[in-house]
């Protein structure tokens, strides 16, 4: 079975018990729509054990591109790594002192979408061309990936094409509680993906308390709260 969720952000013990209510198994793949870190008090720790996972699919948010660009500039200023890495480790205030160099380099290279023949998963929003479909996610900047807030509007629909996965907003910000929010298509039965716009999955874990996901092959929605 396949899970989707986003914007964990840090919320570690949310996520091993939503991981422990779904079952979820070697057998079994997670893809995370970014945000991993901050808000919460154990983004390290959650990032170290989500890369441990060779069956998750891991996106970069906002939040670890901010991150990485912090990384960058003090890369630029400094040729001290030791002086760099405790910088780094400062960022996250509650377990910076678990950041080592291997997560650093490993949330570098963390993409910034994920597609399949069914579905697109990325952070923020997908590029849309004036009539409303969706550009190839290649050519879009990692800035319009994880920034992008005119996707979270419930008028902003791709005309055709797949269904897209993202986060970035919290579901109570536009009105719909904790809670991950379907756009069908016209006339869909609604238990399949393709029957789908888009899936908004960010249930403010951080600020609500409660952290969902979705199946894709039944298109189930499981949570957890405090």
């Amino acid at each position: 079975m396949t899970y989707i969720l986003s914007d964990i952000h840090g919320e570690y013990e949310l996520f091993c018990r939503l991981m422990e209510k779904v079952r979820f198994s070697d057998g079994d793949t997670l893809i995370s729509c970014g945000d991993m870190i901050e808000k919460g008090k154990h983004s390290v720790r959650l990032t170290k054990l989500l890369f441990s996972m060779k069956n998750a699919v891991l996106l970069a948010g906002n939040h670890e591109y901010d991150f990485l660009k912090y990384y960058w500039a003090l890369m630029r200023q400094n040729d001290d790594y030791g002086l760099v890495l405790r910088k780094l480790q400062e960022y996250f205030p509650d377990d910076g002192e678990l950041l080592d160099w291997d997560t650093v380099d490993r949330m570098e290279a963390l993409p910034y979408f994920y597609e399949t023949d069914d579905y697109i998963c990325v952070h923020a929003g997908a590029p849309l061309d004036r009539e409303g479909h969706i550009l190839p996610l290649k050519e879009a900047s990692p800035e319009q990936l994880v920034y992008d807030r005119i996707f979270k509007e419930p008028q902003t629909v791709p005309k055709a094409g797949k269904c897209v996965f993202f986060g970035h907003t919290t579901s109570m910000s536009l009105g719909y509680g904790a809670q991950i929010t379907r756009y069908p298509r016209e006339g869909a039965r609604g238990d399949r993906v393709a029957d789908f716009y888009k899936i908004h999955l960010d249930t403010g874990a951080w600020m609500s308390g409660v952290l969902g996901c979705f199946r894709v092959e039944d298109c189930m929605e499981f949570y957890i709260g405090k």
